[in-house]
């Protein structure tokens, strides 16, 4: 929007509410001054009052702390109550997939295609996939030896 201001492609900018064309009040003066470097006129239709003189940007930048207050709040008491959440033992975001994992993959390396396997079990591809990759993963660690089976512990009589 900023690019074709600078290219005169259009005379007025007509936002919502202030809070719209940026998420912080530095931000925002910012737009505002490339905006009148360009001569392009600022409307809010939200907070009705004219830009172009002193009184008018000041009253602008006001409003546009207010937002970026109002913001962090919202975020505050989201983040606040998904802890909440948490802390009472409900699930936060998607629900974990039920499904027989290991028959998923049983099913896969016995020679399914991967919209068989993601049929049969009804699941997406993709978690088709996401299971695959996720056993490889995890059957690709080093599995730590026991100090018993190790030559050099037997040798050196450890463990025994």
């Amino acid at each position: 929007m900023l690019e074709d201001a600078r290219r005169r492609r259009f005379d007025v900018l007509i936002v919502w509410s202030c809070d719209r064309l940026a998420r912080s009040t530095k931000h925002f003066l910012q737009c505002l001054d490339e905006l009148d470097s360009c001569d392009v006129q600022f409307v809010s239709l939200r907070e009705a009052f004219d830009t172009s003189g002193a009184l008018g940007r000041a009253f602008l930048g006001i409003v546009a702390v207010l937002g970026e207050m109002e913001r962090a709040l919202l975020i505050e008491r989201v983040r606040s109550g998904m802890a909440r959440a948490r802390a009472e033992g409900r699930q936060i975001g998607r629900a974990r997939l039920d499904v027989n994992r290991q028959q998923v993959l049983q099913d896969r390396r016995s020679g399914m295609s991967l919209t068989e396997v993601a049929n049969k079990h009804r699941i997406s591809r993709a978690s088709v996939c996401r299971l695959m990759k996720e056993a490889t993963l995890t059957s690709d660690a080093p599995v730590p030896a026991l100090a018993g089976n190790m030559p050099e512990a037997s040798a050196a009589g450890i463990g025994q």
